[in-house]
């Protein structure tokens, strides 16, 4: 195991704006709940971290001050947020974020787990593999900067030390700034979507220590391929991380 030191970005390099981008449509409302929701969701911004200044966040989402103050006290109501005054006030994620229980019926009684079908999974899967193992591609492939090599090693170092409760998030965003490290700022959002996706297949499965361990050991293989610029091997060592996930997915789910 590669020691990992601690002079490293904490946030993990990954941009919240990539996610923060201006919303379309008649819901704006709505969607602009949806983007902070899954920012806060994917680790962009991390329990405890303080969101981008009102006037700057509704610029970013292209939204009316008011409509971003609604949103903003929707997901405050509902545990995801909370204001601070004083000198280094603002608007933060709460420190611990919220739990979702089981759903329940009109007599209170737990609502059975969502049922995946094989052309959901089929379709998160190889979308998946499509984005991802092109990421890790051309990251490896691009010249990183002094800044982007210290911001995929500490979300290696943070991902490789999480607890039970934030692996999820923080293995999300080492994914996320493997994407973002390609060079495009397209694709961020599109690997933001289908992580989603397949975080929502994960929560319906055990977490397995084992494979924690041998994820976390092919995440290392993934990030040393990238910042030694081997593009072949990046791609094959997310290949067979991905190819992991999904025999765990399509053992349990099918």
């Amino acid at each position: 195991m590669i020691h990992l030191g601690d002079d490293t970005d904490p946030a993990g390099g990954i941009r919240s704006e990539l996610l923060l981008r201006p919303v379309h449509g008649g819901n704006a409302f709505e969607e602009t709940v949806q983007r902070l929701l899954q920012t806060i969701r994917l680790g962009l911004i991390a329990p405890g971290e303080r969101l981008p200044a009102e006037r700057e966040l509704a610029a970013m989402l292209a939204v009316s001050r008011d409509t971003l103050r609604d949103a903003l006290a929707s997901l405050g109501e509902a545990g995801y947020l909370v204001s601070r005054r004083g000198r280094y006030g603002g608007t933060f994620v709460t420190d611990e974020l919220p739990t979702t229980g089981p759903a329940l019926d009109a007599d209170g009684e737990p609502v059975p787990p969502r049922q995946f079908s094989t052309a959901e999974l089929d379709d998160a899967l190889i979308l998946r593999e499509v984005l991802e193992v092109g990421a890790a591609r051309q990251a490896a492939s691009r010249p990183l900067s002094t800044a982007d090599r210290e911001a995929l090693w500490a979300s290696l170092g943070d991902c490789a030390a999480a607890t039970d409760d934030d692996y999820r998030r923080l293995d999300s965003r080492l994914h996320l700034t493997i994407g973002e490290l390609a060079g495009s700022n397209s694709l961020v959002p599109l690997l933001a979507e289908v992580r989603m996706r397949v975080n929502e297949l994960l929560d319906s499965i055990p977490s397995l220590g084992p494979n924690i361990a041998h994820s976390n050991r092919q995440h290392e293989q993934i990030v040393m391929a990238i910042l030694t610029g081997n593009p072949e091997a990046a791609a094959l060592a997310m290949t067979e991380h991905l190819v992991g996930t999904a025999l765990l997915l399509r053992g349990f789910l099918e």
